[in-house]
């Protein structure tokens, strides 16, 4: 990166699959800067979220570090990854209320289960974050009596509670209305200079995530395909790169999923017999 903010979290030569299939990810190398926005992107199955799962140490790397202040991840006991998650927060991609509980109840939950703050202080920390989230006055209301976008702002605040040093966001524009995306895509930015917190985006959405980032890498290929700031992805000439900002329907990006058997072989063709199918049966 250009500047060199103090590291918060860094990817060093991981690489990871699941199941003992192919790698998802090879030699991948990701550095976050304290206080920086950073989105994540690429095609479909390319390990963005695969990227999360590794940081929030639900997968474990077949090889190399995930290291979130010097502090390898996956080398952590089950006590000592639940310690660093309490510094994380994170934002699923639909929200992930609790159903049963109120807006008010939802964001209390993360403080009620991990610290010991009399009531009256916890009311306050909660409708502090439902404020800065713009939803103090529907702290009774069920999560099924508010919009999809609603709730992914209280799922924000519920995120923030703990104000954690690190904020990771699941597809945060997914499904939202372009009001809605806009108030989502301010927050983040308003939310990560008020924590001094990094955030990661997991994205598609490239113009609301290039209005807020201060650095994008673009995986392809099981590793960073291209990096930089917003302004010098727009400016790549890069096929891969032009393809998904541009959204367009051809080129580098293939539609199948690599490897597996051909079609023929799946209908127990060989590759002659399918050749005639495709000739109606005509030497």
């Amino acid at each position: 990166m250009p500047s060199t903010p103090e590291t918060l979290l860094e990817l060093r030569d991981v690489d990871f699959g699941y199941n003992n299939d192919r790698l998802v990810l090879s030699n991948l190398n990701l550095r976050f800067g304290r206080g920086q926005v950073v989105a994540v992107m690429g095609g479909s199955g390319c390990g963005k979220t695969t990227v999360l799962r590794l940081i929030g140490g639900l997968e474990r790397a077949r090889r190399g570090q995930v290291l979130f202040q010097g502090e390898d991840i996956g080398a952590q006991t089950r006590e000592g990854l639940y310690a660093l998650r309490r510094r994380m927060g994170m934002l699923f991609q639909f929200g992930a209320l609790f159903t049963d509980m109120s807006v008010f109840e939802n964001v209390a939950f993360a403080l009620r289960e991990h610290t010991d703050l009399p009531e009256e202080l916890l009311r306050d920390l909660v409708l502090m974050k439902l404020n800065a989230v713009g939803l103090r006055s529907a702290r009774d209301l069920a999560p099924s009596q508010i919009s999809g976008g609603m709730a992914r702002r209280v799922a924000l605040a519920r995120a923030i509670a703990l104000d954690p040093e690190l904020m990771m966001y699941d597809e945060p524009f997914a499904g939202l209305d372009p009001i809605s995306l806009g108030i989502t895509a301010n927050l983040i930015r308003a939310l990560n200079r008020a924590l001094n917190a990094t955030s990661i985006l997991v994205t598609h959405d490239v113009p609301e995530s290039f209005a807020i980032a201060d650095y994008v890498y673009f995986l392809a290929n099981g590793g960073v395909h291209a990096q930089g700031t917003p302004d010098e992805l727009r400016a790549s000439a890069d096929p891969v790169v032009r393809q998904f900002i541009d959204g367009a329907p051809d080129g580098p990006f293939k539609f199948h999923y690599p490897g597996g058997k051909s079609l023929a072989a799946d209908f127990g063709l060989d590759a002659d017999a399918n050749a005639d199918a495709k000739h109606g049966g005509r030497s």
